[in-house]
């Protein structure tokens, strides 16, 4: 069923997002060390099931495995001449899928921060993050992407860079910019959510909000401080699935999808309007999310 960003927001309804793309291959053998984006390729139906099985939850927005699919990350993997074809077959899976979805579905490209800090406090310099961004968003276009979605940025001057780039491929093309938040409020970087609202605000983008971070309490925090700066905003909420533990060098997020459904509630209430999960998450939490939206409240 096609549909597009746009029409989702149009209906005024809380809107469910997907939730966590690395959890779920990790659980279908990937391994550590390895690069996730690779899969596109290797492994498609792998990451189509993963993506069936969001859209079957109950997310009407899923996002492409594409998170560290930019030319800096995939260079860590010596795959940085392959970042379009990553990116264009990661966006062509997740399409198919949500064009088969028995609901609107529509589709974001995941786009994370390079792992490089800007200058002057690193040594990559703006146009060069802009040109990085550039050629990530174009190979997601190219694949049928509803929805250019920068996620994961602690920096404001990424953020920057990165709708930058997309607006140098499609000037009006729908841009969605998150950041995380650690448990004192701001990003690594410094940034309070009032800060983060305010200058994602400026650069025109359709959503904005946080994602990842620590658990559901820390996020609806930093959800309610957005709202308050600006009541009228599109806020998004993608928190992990529990603070996070280590057993055996893996993180675990011990939330049950019950918890997760009392979050979506709550975020919702705070200000959210597009609620999924982040790492850790599955579809069981994402079906409690779907649920705990039917009829919720809208914030005030």
């Amino acid at each position: 069923m096609k549909t597009t960003f746009q029409d989702l927001l149009a209906s005024g309804e809380p809107v469910v997002a997907d939730g966590g793309m690395g959890t779920m291959l990790f659980a279908q053998g990937l391994t550590r060390g390895e690069s996730p984006e690779l899969w596109n390729v290797t492994n498609p139906e792998a990451v189509r099931t993963v993506h069936r099985g969001y859209i079957q939850a109950g997310a009407q927005i899923i996002l492409t495995n594409t998170f560290g699919c930019n030319r800096i990350r995939l260079g860590l993997h010596m795959l940085s001449e392959r970042t379009a074809e990553l990116n264009t077959a990661a966006a062509r899976l997740a399409r198919t899928e949500a064009d088969a979805a028995d609901h609107p579905a529509a589709v974001g490209g995941s786009m994370g921060p390079t792992g490089r800090m800007l200058a002057p406090l690193g040594d990559l310099d703006f146009d060069e993050a802009v040109a990085i961004f550039a050629e990530q968003a174009a190979a997601l276009i190219a694949g049928g992407v509803d929805v250019l979605w920068i996620e994961t940025m602690a920096d404001l001057e990424e953020v920057r860079a990165a709708v930058a780039g997309c607006r140098q491929v499609v000037s009006d093309f729908p841009v969605v910019a998150t950041m995380t938040f650690d448990t004192n409020g701001r990003t690594m970087m410094g940034v309070t959510p009032e800060k983060a609202t305010e200058a994602l605000g400026e650069l025109k983008v359709l959503a904005l909000g946080a994602n990842c971070g620590n658990g559901p309490d820390e996020l609806e925090q930093t959800i309610a401080r957005m709202h308050t700066v600006s009541p009228g905003t599109i806020l998004v909420a993608k928190a992990n699935a529990g603070l996070p533990h280590m057993e055996n060098g893996i993180a675990v997020y011990d939330a049950t999808p019950d918890s997760m459904s009392s979050y979506a509630r709550r975020v919702r209430e705070q200000g959210a309007r597009i609620i999924g999960a982040c790492c850790g998450s599955n579809p069981d939490h994402i079906r409690a999310i779907a649920q705990a939206l039917k009829g919720s409240i809208k914030p005030m």
